[in-house]
């Protein structure tokens, strides 16, 4: 894995490269009945920090956040990783063109825009860079939204 600066997790900017670089991360969601559910996708970020994956509509998480639009994602670099907890949302038209095209840039010949398929944009209200290369290991918080 090449050298990962840390990100800042103030810096919504500094955690969408961060993301992009990586280009992939766990996405957390919980079910209708309570369970949890987790699944490895593929990550895109705007210079916002909204974090975007697309999905096949019937996957399990589709179903979950439609319930329940809380999402917490993971992207890890060796021992430098961003945890961040939001609230997601299924695009819809324009925005859909919006983060769709910003995913697609990230990831040429995406199903972003296929037919049974969608495009998930995480806003992030919390974020957390855990970095373990130095000792002790540095752990640093931010509140992004209320």
């Amino acid at each position: 894995m090449p050298h990962m600066t840390a990100p800042d997790p103030h810096d919504p900017s500094s955690i969408a490269r961060f993301v992009d670089a990586i280009g992939c991360g766990v996405v957390a969601t919980v079910s209708p009945d309570g369970a949890p559910e987790a699944a490895l996708v593929g990550l895109a970020a705007l210079d916002d920090g909204t974090l975007i994956f697309n999905t096949p509509d019937d996957a399990r998480k589709v179903a979950n956040l439609r319930a329940d639009a809380r999402a917490a994602v993971v992207v890890s670099a060796g021992d430098v990783s961003v945890q961040a907890e939001g609230s997601a949302t299924i695009a819809e038209d324009a925005e859909r063109e919006r983060i769709g095209g910003a995913y697609e840039g990230r990831f040429p010949g995406s199903r972003a825009f296929a037919d049974g398929f969608l495009v998930v944009a995480v806003r992030p209200d919390w974020v957390r860079v855990y970095d373990a290369r130095p000792r002790p290991a540095v752990v640093a918080e931010a509140v992004w939204r209320n």
